[in-house]
């Protein structure tokens, strides 16, 4: 048997797949609207997108499913407010 070694790589079979595709739906509504990865430019981006995390956050915790505008559940556009979040402010090598 030949020997993989992979136990310490990220598990990417581990992500949730339909999460995953709502998330990627978000990102291809946002491409349409404004620019493809224009979210990386916006000025004062984290604390846009912190703001922005919250707006959605808190229209789920009032019970909304969709995002008026995009029709979009709300928990996807949240999970790509926190991705820019980590994105931009990940440590760079």
């Amino acid at each position: 048997m030949t020997a993989k070694h992979d136990q310490n790589k990220p598990r990417y079979d581990l992500l949730p797949p339909l999460a995953i595709d709502a998330m990627a739906q978000v990102m291809t509504f946002g491409a349409k609207k404004y620019a493809p990865n224009g979210w990386k430019t916006v000025p004062d981006a984290v604390q846009r997108y912190q703001a922005a995390l919250l707006r959605h956050s808190f229209a789920m915790l009032r019970g909304e499913i969709n995002d008026a505008e995009s029709g979009l559940p709300h928990a996807a556009h949240a999970m790509c407010c926190a991705a820019f979040i980590a994105e931009l402010t990940a440590p760079t090598s």
